[in-house]
């Protein structure tokens, strides 16, 4: 059993993590640099150790520093929670190295999710459809042109080692391709260090369906349905949907165990999220997360598993909680990501939080680290907190969603607030009508 955890992470995230610990009895230690001194991960944690300056890399992405603030504190665990060091091999070996236990998989397996032409060609021979494409990285512009002429236009080249929109360029012709191909290696040797690409067929109108899986040690993988993650700005989601809205029951526990053995068979260990291109009603598999999900809440509120519960019990080797058979899914729900970021023009917002006010009442649920007077800083990812509704249906749940973002008060910088709203209230949101590209499209409509 884990009896004391490091959170080598800040803001929402951090506080959920704590939550978590909390509830299990076992005790927390936070980190935070010197901008992050007064953050409410910080108050609420049973240690806390300053890892450094402001910047991210001489902080929360100092490894040494971050591992250091383990063995002093005498933690047994580190959680990363997402973003940072969460998804970071080489970190995850040198927390085991140091006798700690890495909350999250494997390395090998984060190593290798992590490279998606290799969780492609994993998950393919596993037997999970994948969108058509190249099947390997494309080094050669010439082989490029050619295997993008094969595949037919719209082309998508996308960064071998990349994530969150990064290295993704769209070629709609041969005329187009070589520029695309130019620009995506150029993003992603910049980005991540790495500048190997390959070719995916260009979906025109799919929307983004992930499934949550569980696994142990003991072989035991289970699935907590998917979420519909469509709604999003430059390849980053804003708004995610429990359970999707294309999918049947019959098709959901179909390929939903489908998905469970395929985990198993893989061998993975801890929490993580298979996503999928859906169009035509087929299910494409593009790539693989290694760890807790922004969106995780709502397969929390819709399946009564806390997720972030058996992340902890699973790493310091318990079984899963939960067989397949426990597991139902109970009405629908919907996650507005609130980010410091004005609403129209998407330009990210720091300052000082001059009033605060929390949205409640029935299946109401805000996963933040906001208060009265607190500082939101310039120097990282502007998620400052998640309003997550329940409801026994969407209508009901996009009617609590009206109210709540009508109740939400967050003074002193500029949110997303405002956006949710008028997604809410949008007829075509309401009948559920969108797919990836509904946000670019209604942007160049305003």
């Amino acid at each position: 059993m884990i009896k004391k955890v490091l959170i080598a992470n800040r803001g929402e995230i951090a506080v959920r993590i704590l939550r978590a610990c909390k509830d299990l009895g076992v005790q927390t230690v936070a980190i935070h640099s010197t901008a992050d001194a007064d953050a409410m991960h910080v108050r609420l944690a049973d240690e806390s150790v300053c890892v450094g300056p402001p910047h991210p890399r001489e902080s929360y992405l100092n490894v040494p520093s971050v591992i250091s603030a383990a063995c002093v504190s005498g933690a047994d665990a580190i959680h990363p929670g997402f973003g940072f060091l969460s998804e970071n091999a080489t970190f995850s070996h040198m927390v085991e190295e140091h006798g700690l236990i890495f909350i999250g998989p494997k390395a090998d397996h984060i190593a290798m999710m992590g490279d998606k032409i290799m969780a492609k060609k994993t998950f393919a021979r596993l037997g999970l459809p994948t969108v058509p494409g190249s099947e390997g990285a494309v080094t050669n512009i010439n082989k490029a042109i050619k295997m993008a002429d094969e595949i037919g236009y719209p082309v998508l080249v996308k960064a071998a080692g990349g994530g969150g929109g990064r290295g993704m360029k769209v070629a709609h012709s041969r005329f187009e391709f070589t520029e695309a191909y130019e620009t995506a290696r150029r993003e992603a040797g910049i980005a991540f260090g790495n500048d190997r690409v390959y070719l995916e067929k260009y979906l025109g109108q799919p929307r983004h369906i992930e499934f949550q899986i569980m696994a142990d040690q003991f072989g035991n993988a289970v699935h907590l349905g998917e979420r519909d993650c469509s709604l999003q700005r430059r390849n980053q989601k804003v708004w995610e949907e429990a359970r999707s809205l294309v999918l049947t029951p019959e098709f959901r526990d179909n390929f939903g165990k489908k998905i469970a053995e395929a985990t198993a068979q893989f061998g993975y260990l801890g929490v993580g999220t298979l996503e999928f291109l859906y169009e035509n009603e087929k299910l494409y598999f593009i790539e693989m997360n290694t760890r807790i999900q922004v969106e995780h809440p709502i397969t929390e509120v819709i399946t009564g598993i806390d997720i972030v519960r058996e992340q902890i019990l699973i790493a310091g080797g318990s079984k899963l909680s939960v067989s397949q058979n426990d597991v139902s899914f109970r009405g629908h729900a919907i996650e507005c990501r609130i980010n410091a970021e004005n609403s129209d023009t998407f330009i990210p917002s720091a300052g000082t939080i001059t009033n605060y006010h929390c949205p409640g009442g029935p299946g109401i649920r805000v996963d933040s680290s906001l208060y009265d007077g607190c500082k939101v800083p310039p120097y990282y990812d502007s998620l400052i907190a998640k309003l997550i509704v329940h409801a026994n249906d969407r209508e009901q749940c996009l009617a609590r969603m009206r109210r709540a973002l009508g109740e939400y008060v967050i003074e002193g910088i500029d949110t997303l607030i405002p956006l949710h709203m008028k997604l809410a209230n949008n007829p075509d949101i309401i009948a559920g009508n969108f797919d990836i590209h509904f946000l670019e499209r209604l942007n160049r409509e305003d």
